[in-house]
Order: structure tokens, then sequence, then C-alpha cells
């Protein structure tokens, strides 16, 4: 059979579009509007209907966080995954830079000496940045929780912590913590997420500025 004029042959954009519909359509309760982007671009991400429920948004986030990009934040990774998934040419326009630390020599050695992970290290690094940060942490609970402690010692000050990261040991707890402080957080409560769900919450929030 020659499926070229039946529609299974759809181009990239239309298949987008059909599939962000057909979400619209699936979705059992409706999100607020500012939200509804970053929620449907996971789902669309991950065909898992279940963060519509388990994202979690602290009050305003989207707005100040629009607003860090527009002034030109740095997004930090905890992956190179994560970093290759973000449309760094979208955030080039205002000045920001992905950086993911975790191959680095510096912070192999540094983690090998104090029997720590490298999330752990690349966290400590990305504190001594220069800038404005938003976290996309995907994959290393640990990396919550040393931002977590660098938060209580008053070593950083992110505009957005995004905390996604996926798995068991760890992963829900860590979470948790981003919660209870006071920097504007994205977390999927849980054990789901992922450094592919990061990335997508970062391009989310990219492609709602004009």
């Amino acid at each position: 059979m020659n499926y070229e004029n039946t529609g299974r042959y759809l181009i990239p954009e239309e298949i987008e579009k059909r599939s962000f519909e057909l979400i619209e359509a699936e979705l059992k309760t409706q999100p607020d509007e500012e939200l509804k982007p970053i929620i449907k671009r996971v789902i669309h991400t991950t065909a898992d209907f279940d963060y519509a429920e388990n994202l979690c948004f602290s009050d305003e986030v989207v707005k100040k966080a629009l607003e860090a990009i527009k002034n030109g934040a740095d997004i930090v990774t905890d992956t190179n995954m994560a970093k290759a998934g973000i449309n760094k040419k979208s955030l080039a326009r205002f000045g920001g830079e992905v950086h993911c630390f975790m191959a680095d020599e510096d912070v192999a050695l540094k983690a090998k000496e104090r029997g720590v992970t490298r999330a752990v290290i690349s966290m400590e690094k990305a504190a001594e940045l220069n800038k404005s940060i938003i976290f996309a942490i995907g994959n290393a609970p640990t990396a919550l929780i040393r931002l977590h402690e660098l938060l209580q010692y008053r070593k950083i000050k992110p505009e957005l912590i995004i905390g996604v990261p996926v798995g068991f040991v760890n992963v829900v707890e860590a979470k948790e913590l981003i919660m209870e402080t006071e920097v504007p957080y994205i977390v999927a409560r849980g054990r789901k997420g992922g450094s592919n769900v990061a990335a997508c919450i970062c391009n989310a929030l990219l492609y709602m500025i004009p």
C-alpha cells in the first residue's frame, strides 16, 4: 500500500501540532493557562499523563523563570543529555548559556578525593559562577540534596530549581527538600522524571518567550 496520501507521513510540525491537540483532548483536568504549556510539553516528551498531577509549581514560578531567562540567566544541568536537549540558540538570544560540569576532570578528581558523587561537586562548581542560575536536575538526587545544603549555608541563590530526577534511592526525599525552600521551583513529585524531562521544561519556558 502507498501511504503517502493517507496522512501517515506527516511532517514534524504537523505531528507535533496533532500530538498537542490529542494531549489537550485527553487531559482529565485543565491546568492553569500559565502552567499548561509546561505540563503539555512534558506529557508530549514522555507520553505520560501522570505529569498532569505530579508536576508541582511554586507561586508565580513561570513569571519569575521567564524574567530570569530574559535577564540572561545561565542553565546548569546534571547530565550532558539534558544539556544536549536544551535549545541553546533560544537561550543565547538573551545572553544565557547551558553548563554541565559532570565530565570535568577537576570535578571527577574532587569527587574521588572526598568520596562523594560528581553531582555534588558539580553543584558546588556551579555556585562559583558569577551569573544568575537556573538549575535543571533530571538524574541525580544528590545534586538536589547538595543544592538544599548550599541554600541553607546561603552559598547560592538560584533563580529556579527544576527538580525532576528519576529513580528510587533518595529521589522522593530530595525533591521534597527543594519544595520546602523559598526558591522558585518546578518539581516532579514522586519517582518519575529524567534528563529529557528537565530539558523539555527548560524548552517549554524558552518557547513561551516571543
